[in-house]
């Protein structure tokens, strides 16, 4: 008897540690479903991660990696009750997480993260770059999506109205802040406001607070080892029972694009319907010793770099490998097919030498599509632009390079000549003139420049459309755009105006049909047609073309958040002064009482026209330079007519058949009425 106890006691002995770990993740589990976890390191995480999202050896959560053009997420495992049921208020919830972005270029930003409640934990469909891995160019804004995110943002993108590179912004269903401000804190000291630079490097910490009763949230930024402002550095009263629902998942998204950053999450709390417990700063990780301040960087490579070099050239110069170094370094792809382009295909090593290797010295700017940088050709002297886009092998390559060379073939003074390509393993450079006043954008929006005269503004927009009718009609096939923007205007030194990046621009034959494409572009520019039949056309263009022209004449962004409710969509804003007969005042006050009054609202109603919801009712852009230069008179109907109606339910038989209802306006007398 004495011994079966002895069994028995020794047998539950040893299931006791099992039954522990049972207990103990039962309880882990009932915790975050009751919505309240904390986590001071991630080496014992139990999260959910999805593409480059990895928990590393000393605990961190790394949302990123130096992959380009990628996305991680992670999220907790189980969803949290936000609601106890669907007509409910969201319950109360706060959070609060330290984090670190190293990016690639310390001056230069990339796509940044957010943290997010969402519905699901799958982002399969959604896209990288600035839209932060959650949503994708069909679902963005949607309603159904159900996403709140604050985003942590390290780069400009005006198209969707961001208000710097460096902010915090709240996210409702879109990549389209609803409220934004500059990354910093309020000091408890002396009140002052103390900028972050979120891609210092430094860790830093969030406290994200929502009160369900009173729908207010308040989101505070701080540097790591402060205590928490008092002031809050976003704060809005936003009603988020529509948006949340009664269980959704929490966690993080983040994003790289033509660059990378290094998103990293130290630690994190949260907890709904109470306050959030604090996190044990001096437990948390640490960062790679590398990664943790720029400022050690130059020292380091001061001393070390030269040594190595040294090294190197001794060891490279007693061997054979220095050859093989330089045919790595130069090495391009080359396929059979190419021979019919080689009279447009630059070396590398012609374009290396150029930017004395890519140096960041030269480099001009980051954009969606990739890196430009300056150059000089060592044998012909010319100042060139050159754009290393990034491309995968699945794509059809062969085709973009025929649509590449044929667009260098297109000579007008009011385009910027593509002079040729260069391609490497997963990477295409083009090869433009260089144009030395940059980009109208910067000329219309970039802070200490001289604000542009009328005269020059109206000048420019008659020279892009002369540029934009040669594409359409007088070249040899029909080029369409695709992005026509004031940041793709470029300014010569004569300060004309010339239409560049063809990057998404397609070909057709003259009465030839143009194929079904995937949507993309610029977020307002967009033809609304085009989100029904993703087929683009001159029409198209010439949509893209009036917002540029509202915009130029404006001197506002298509989308601009931080306005008032009714003059957010420039479109919509100038619109509803034509209806009131005010449109004059839409003008850029910058210009001040410096401007010809006919001239100005000819450009701000044609505009109008130009974007009309109805693709048929649009001019081409022959009528379009013709009315610019006086050549035929306003079809005012038209927009008389808009103004009588709804703009959404319109159809009209188009602009062509309002011409043709005047019969002292056939097509010879557009060329001649004002000779």
């Amino acid at each position: 008897m004495v011994a079966k106890n002895h069994q028995t006691t020794t047998k539950f002995c040893k299931m006791m540690p099992l039954k522990i770990f049972i207990w103990a993740l039962l309880l882990k589990l009932a915790l975050l479903t009751a919505g309240d976890f904390t986590y001071n390191g991630f080496k014992d995480a139990s999260l959910s991660l999805d593409g480059l999202a990895t928990l590393t050896s000393d605990g961190l959560l790394r949302l990123t990696n130096s992959s380009s053009h990628k996305q991680g997420h992670a999220f907790a495992t189980l969803p949290l009750q936000f609601k106890k049921s669907s007509m409910d208020k969201v319950i109360s919830f706060s959070t609060t997480f330290v984090f670190a972005i190293v990016p690639e270029y310390p001056t230069f930003g990339n796509s940044g993260f957010a943290f997010v409640l969402s519905p699901s934990i799958h982002f399969s469909q959604a896209l990288p770059t600035y839209y932060l891995g959650l949503f994708n160019t069909t679902n963005n804004g949607n309603q159904s999506n159900h996403i709140f995110a604050l985003e942590f943002d390290t780069i400009l993108n005006p198209e969707i109205g961001d208000i710097n590179d460096n902010h915090v912004g709240i996210d409702i269903n879109g990549c389209i802040s609803n409220k934004s401000e500059p990354a910093g804190f309020t000091s408890d000291d002396d009140g002052q406001f103390k900028n972050l630079r979120l891609l210092s490097g430094e860790p830093m910490q969030v406290w994200i607070e929502y009160d369900g009763t009173n729908m207010q949230l308040n989101a505070t930024l701080s540097p790591l080892w402060t205590s928490k402002p008092k002031n809050a550095l976003l704060s809005s009263t936003i009603n988020l029972s529509t948006i949340i629902l009664d269980h959704m998942y929490v966690g993080f998204s983040a994003a790289t694009g033509v660059g990378y950053s290094y998103h990293y999450i130290l630690g994190w709390s949260f907890k709904t319907d109470g306050k959030v417990p604090e996190l044990n700063i001096s437990s948390l990780p640490r960062l790679p010793r590398a990664l943790t301040s720029f400022k050690e960087k130059p020292k380091a490579i001061s001393i070390w770099l030269p040594l190595s070099l040294s090294v190197l050239v001794l060891m490279t110069a007693a061997s054979a490998k220095i050859i093989m170094v330089r045919k790595k370094r130069f090495l391009e792809l080359r396929e059979d097919w190419e021979q019919d382009f080689e009279l447009h295909r630059l070396s590398y090593k012609q374009l290396y030498k150029a930017t004395r290797g890519f140096k960041d010295e030269y480099l001009l700017g980051i954009g969606g599509f990739g890196r430009v940088y300056r150059g000089v050709l060592p044998d012909s002297k010319v100042e060139v632009a050159i754009k290393k886009v990034s491309h995968e092998s699945r794509q059809c390559v062969r085709e973009f390079v025929a649509e590449i060379v044929s667009l260098g073939k297109l000579q007008h003074r009011n385009l910027v000549p593509l002079l040729g390509y260069c391609r490497r393993k997963g990477e295409l450079i083009l090869v433009y003139e260089y144009m030395p006043n940059r980009s109208l954008d910067k000329s219309l929006f970039g802070e200490g420049k001289s604000i542009l005269g009328w005269s020059q503004r109206f000048w420019i927009i008659k020279g892009v459309a002369s540029g934009l009718l040669y594409m359409h009609e007088d070249w040899e096939r029909v080029v369409i755009h695709r992005d026509i923007k004031a940041s793709n205007v470029l300014l010569d030194g004569g300060m004309n105006g010339r239409l560049g990046d063809f990057g998404l621009a397609r070909l057709y034959d003259h009465g030839g049909v143009p194929k079904t494409t995937h949507l993309a572009g610029t977020v307002g520019y967009l033809a609304p047609e085009l989100s029904r039949t993703c087929r683009v056309t001159t029409s198209s263009d010439v949509f893209a073309y009036g917002v540029f022209l509202l915009e130029v004449a404006c001197g506002r962004r298509p989308i601009e958040l931080e306005k008032p409710e009714n003059q957010q969509v420039l479109l919509d804003w100038v619109f509803a002064n034509l209806r009131r007969g005010t449109i004059l005042e839409t003008r850029d006050q910058r210009l001040g009482e410096d401007y010809v009054a006919e001239e100005l609202e000819l450009v701000l109603k044609l505009g109008l026209l130009c974007t009309h919801p109805s693709p048929t009712a649009r001019p081409s852009m022959r009528q379009v330079t013709q009315l610019l230069h006086g050549d035929i008179p306003f079809p005012d109907l038209l927009l008389n007519q808009l103004c009588a109606n709804d703009p959404a339910s319109i159809e009209y038989e188009g602009f062509n058949a309002y011409v043709l209802s005047f019969p002292s306006l056939s097509s010879e007398s557009f060329l001649s009425s004002r000779r």
